[in-house]
């Protein structure tokens, strides 16, 4: 029994910190790759015409598809996919955005 808790106890750890890395991931990715336009805590910046995510109504899937596949009706950087994020990475800033308050 003693053996089970210590299993349940490391997978929890576990799971607890890979939840905690996404969440700080999504923030460096987003300082990087999001903040120079969108501002540092998701405002937007009225002078370049890049409009706040802080309070967004799309969901996480819809922000990450629109970092990874982009929208043609979108200006640059995305009316196209961004460069260098894969999917996973994607979800990760948009999750970040989500949790932006």
């Amino acid at each position: 029994m003693k053996g089970k808790s210590l299993v349940t106890a490391a997978a929890s750890l576990f799971l607890l910190s890979s939840v905690c890395w996404a969440a700080e991931d999504g923030a460096a990715l987003y300082k990087k790759k999001c903040s120079g336009c969108h501002g540092a805590n998701g405002e937007g910046k009225s002078t370049i015409k890049a409009p706040a995510l802080k309070g967004t109504t799309l969901d996480v899937k819809q922000l990450a598809d629109h970092i990874t596949k982009g929208e043609p009706t979108s200006k640059a950087p995305h009316n196209k996919g961004m460069a260098g994020l894969n999917d996973d990475q994607a979800m990760a800033i948009a999750e970040y955005v989500k949790a932006l308050k």
